[in-house]
């Protein structure tokens, strides 16, 4: 179990998205921070990394590896596509 509230994660999070930012940019990707919700990181993946083959890899070995890394090694990582920012209770 998670010991910090979804509010209390959010600003941390930020901060790992800023840090892994770079590494995407290089390959023409960006990413967006959505939201935490239930100790799940929802973000989305936005440029070239739009429907790379290899988007899967970078959300569990890069996104979601540092957040465990750096904050907690329970925290999961979902990709919003495009549209459903705003209904991420039906992912």
């Amino acid at each position: 179990m998670i010991p910090f509230s979804d509010e209390e994660l959010m600003d941390p999070v930020k901060v790992v998205i800023d840090k892994v930012r770079p590494s995407l940019a290089l390959d023409g990707g960006d990413i967006d921070f959505i939201t935490v919700k239930n100790s799940s990181v929802y973000v989305q993946l936005k440029g070239a990394c739009i429907g790379c083959g290899s988007s899967g890899n970078t959300l569990k070995y890069g996104v979601e590896r540092q957040l465990r890394m750096d904050i907690h090694p329970e925290l999961c990582v979902v990709n919003v596509p495009i549209g459903m920012e705003n209904d991420i209770d039906k992912l």
